[in-house]
């Protein structure tokens, strides 16, 4: 199943000013673009796979022919990252739901979250996410690096900040940390409410 470059639902620059518009469409129809171009390539040498999504095919790694695994792990979990990404954009939205309830009751209050996964975001080595995930019924927050995903790891990616430069460079240059904090200002909570209902069922 061939991987396809999704619409964003909204203009480019519909962040601004915490996102601007041309690092959201260099990196919508450039990096994304390029992920799913050597996945798909990737995959298409295996016609045994053609059934298989993404997702599956990024959640069991190891079932992966070995040839591909490196392009599936890089590309193809590049391509569910920033999927998801782009859907969790939004301004203005209220933090609100059953996710501020547990949000609050895992790690006391908005501002100790933000504290927790503004850190986690800030000390990625080099390239990499941070993360809220759902793991075994329990939110965490975590990291990756490179384009490795939750979902390798058997957790479910609620909420996640691509901290590669190329998501922040054009505006904030090396301030990654000025980024995260203009991250906050564009969390679609309503989003991240819905996947994690979704988690818990």
């Amino acid at each position: 199943m061939k991987a396809q470059l999704p619409e964003l639902g909204y203009e480019y620059d519909a962040l601004e000013p915490y996102i601007d518009a041309k690092t959201m469409e260099i990196h919508h129809t450039k990096h994304h673009q390029a992920y799913i171009n050597k996945f798909n390539e990737a995959v298409e040498k295996h016609a045994e796979l053609d059934e298989k999504t993404p997702e599956e095919l990024v959640a069991n790694l190891d079932a992966v022919p070995e040839d591909i695994r490196g392009a599936v792990r890089n590309h193809g979990g590049g391509y569910l990252n920033h999927a998801l990404f782009w859907t969790i954009l939004k301004r203005d939205v209220p933090f609100d739901g059953d996710i501020k309830t547990a949000i609050e009751g895992a790690f006391g209050s908005l501002e100790a979250f933000k504290e927790a996964f503004s850190n986690a975001a800030a000390t990625v080595f080099g390239s990499g996410w941070a993360w809220l995930v759902l793991d075994n019924n329990e939110l965490k927050i975590t990291q990756t690096h490179n384009q490795d995903s939750p979902t390798s790891q058997g957790q479910i990616p609620l909420l996640g900040i691509d901290v590669w430069e190329h998501a922040y460079y054009l505006k904030f240059q090396n301030k990654r940390p000025d980024y995260v904090e203009a991250f906050f200002h564009v969390i679609n909570w309503e989003k991240v409410n819905e996947l994690y209902l979704a988690a818990k069922q």
